[in-house]
């Protein structure tokens, strides 16, 4: 199946990074669509209430059964993330999982059967155990402890056995463990010894890719034969100056690597290394970053992810041909989470406009059948009443161009409109185009979003991804304060009533704009870092291997003690003047709930309103469909009253 390790890690770490850095992406809720009463209704456009944008379902995975009847997906259907199995033939759903509180992220069926394997935490901690669920519906725990984190890492091409990554032994690094799919018993087949990043395993199980961070500007990656009883790494991407390289995927038939390396300009490229001559050569390039390579398991097929100024492109080309696959009367939309089975004669895919959530697709390949498999829109909604994003550009202080993603709200034909620049989290996050239920409900209720990828944002160039390093609370709030500058030059913005809003990361920045400048009339921190040094020294220990490359860019609180004092918003709280809200999860182990309560304490001490919203069964990300409508109606009222 097309859906390898990198396929599979990156939608759940994907999923993952929805949820805590912006968590209003992916939101539903199941109550009745509504029209606000009191908002004038004309035949081109309407104000809805918040709970409609909130009435849809979010999907994601796409692992095909053993006899491509059907789909595993992890659906938010019922208030909370569970795995469901959606049949191919377009029958009903059914309902696989039935967890109430921890979020479920469905992996992979198993290859010769429907049982299932999936990911959960327990009150967003992070700390995720690998499941199976049996045909019976029972459910067991295959990564069992306290503490301990677990990542499904692939399946072996005898499909009778599979690889899972722990830190049960150091908590700070991950082992590799090859289980059997009869009794679930296991071997350690690799002691994490020298702090490694477990990247990939060739399908017949004899090779290990994992990669060195050296800098937050250079990495490596090195090779072992698990096949040799004594393991030796060789050290397969030797190079001078700085360069990254990062694995995608082995080849079906386990005889090359297929990685990503920015050593040849700007971007990243996809190359080769052949296992057995040892040489390198290039694979694929792009003007925009290659940001995957995965395989349909008979080789037969191949899918390129490219980022492309803030969209994920997928190019699925037959290697058999050499000409790209086509894919027959299909809606606009962006492509993700291609799927093939066995034999590469069915395959699965999401399409998401930019108006209406993702929907599951199969296709027959060589065929002109499509069926679409979900309905995850709300039929209360027309589209035509909702806002596209457009890439737009803007000169920052010193004569950079920022990119990032407006919506002008149907309101600006008629008067000028409030409007927020969204922050991304990260660092070195990017804010990309696609559906959004909060940006949506915002824009459809008279905001103007700008979504910012400012300097230190990803896909856009190596060096412009560095040039915020030890610059952060300085160059990337100058970026935003142009940002507004920027919104003050259109003549449909009311350019008195511009605010900041920003999770993770964003919320850090968020903060930085309010206690650093009194550019912003509001401000919205969701979850977002206030005390540098206290989040740099109690990052959990998992996070050992590229901690270095944090340090790098952010700075060592052993040595930096001082400027990251001086960057640090919560030090500064008596100058915010103008209102915040503040939105936090208690069990959050990235940005500790402390974080919040002490910036909430500063910005009191100096006279300013601030309002203070914690979830008690929610880590950094909110999943729970009742806390993220609690969410998203607190920032519509917050703003209603302070910015509009």
């Amino acid at each position: 199946m097309v859906y390898n390790h990198f396929f599979i890690q990156r939608d759940i770490v994907m999923m993952r990074l929805i949820l805590t850095v912006s968590m209003f992406l992916f939101l539903a809720a199941c109550q009745q669509a509504a029209v606000k009463d009191s908002t004038p209704v004309t035949d081109d456009f309407r104000v809805y209430d918040t709970e409609v944008f909130f009435d849809t379902t979010s999907l994601f995975g796409s692992s095909l059964n053993s006899d491509g009847s059907a789909v595993l997906v992890s659906s938010n259907e019922t208030g909370i993330y569970n795995a469901f199995r959606v049949p191919v033939d377009g029958s009903p759903k059914t309902q696989l999982t039935n967890s109430t509180t921890d979020s479920i992220y469905a992996i992979s069926w198993f290859p010769q059967d429907d049982r299932i394997l999936y990911s959960a935490d327990e009150g967003g901690n992070e700390l995720n155990h690998l499941y199976v669920r049996e045909m019976d519906g029972t459910i067991k725990d295959l990564t069992p402890g306290d503490e301990l984190k677990a990542n499904f890492l692939s399946w072996h091409d005898n499909d009778q056995q599979f690889y899972v990554a722990s830190n049960e032994r150091d908590p700070k690094f991950f082992d590799v463990y090859l289980y059997d799919t009869d009794h679930y018993t296991r071997q350690m087949v690799f002691k994490n010894e020298g702090g490694y990043d477990v990247s990939a395993i060739s399908p017949d199980g004899r090779w290990l890719v994992v990669g060195r961070t050296n800098s937050n500007a250079d990495s490596d990656l090195y090779l072992y034969d698990l096949e040799h009883a004594k393991q030796v790494a060789q050290h397969i991407t030797k190079h001078d100056g700085d360069v990254q390289y990062r694995a995608y995927s082995f080849t079906p038939d386990s005889t090359q690597l297929i990685y990503g390396t920015n050593a040849h300009g700007e971007f990243n490229q996809a190359w080769r290394y052949d296992l057995k001559s040892q040489n390198h050569r290039p694979y694929y390039s792009a003007d925009w970053d290659v940001s995957g390579v995965g395989f349909s398991d008979n080789g037969q097929y191949r899918v390129v992810a490219v980022n492309e100024d803030a969209l994920t492109k997928l190019y699925i080309t037959d290697l058999e041909t050499g000409q790209p696959l086509q894919l027959p009367g299909l809606p606009q939309g962006n492509l993700r989470g291609v799927n093939f089975n066995e034999n590469a004669d069915t395959m699965v895919f999401y399409l998401a406009p930019d108006t209406s959530p993702a929907n599951l697709y199969v296709h027959q390949v060589n065929t002109n059948r499509v069926t679409r498999l979900t309905q995850t829109g709300n039929p209360a909604i027309d589209e035509n009443h909702l806002v596209s994003g457009e890439v737009r550009r803007f000169e920052s202080f010193d004569g950079l161009q920022i990119p990032g993603i407006l919506y002008k709200p149907k309101q600006a034909e008629q008067q000028k409109v409030p409007a927020l620049i969204f922050i991304h989290g990260g660092p070195g996050g990017q804010s990309r185009i696609g559906y959004s239920p909060l940006i949506q409900n915002l824009v459809n209720h008279g905001y103007a979003i700008f979504m910012i990828n400012n300097r230190g944002s990803s896909g856009y160039g190596k060096t412009f991804f560095h040039l915020d390093d030890r610059k952060h609370g300085d160059h990337d709030l100058k970026d935003v304060v142009y940002n507004k500058y920027y919104l003050q030059s259109l003549d449909w913005v009311d350019d008195d009533k511009i605010g900041v809003i920003g999770g993770s990361y964003g919320g850090y920045l968020t903060m930085a704009a309010m206690a650093f400048t009194d550019e912003f009339k509001v401000g919205i921190n969701i979850f977002g870092v206030t005390n540098w040094v206290r989040t740099l020294k109690s990052i959990p220990p998992y996070w050992e291997s590229f901690r270095k490359s944090l340090y790098d860019e952010l700075g060592d609180p052993a040595t930096d003690e001082e400027r990251l004092h001086a960057i640090s918003p919560v030090f500064f709280g008596h100058q915010v003047k103008s209102p915040v809200l503040i939105v936090q999860g208690a069990n959050d182990p990235r940005v500790l709930k402390i974080e919040s309560d002490d910036m909430v304490e500063a910005i009191r001490s100096g006279g300013t309103y601030v309002d203070y919203l914690v979830f008690d069964d929610e880590g950094h990300g909110f999943s729970k469909k009742n806390n993220q409508i609690a969410a998203a109606k607190k920032y519509l009222a917050f703003l209603d009253e302070y910015l509009k």
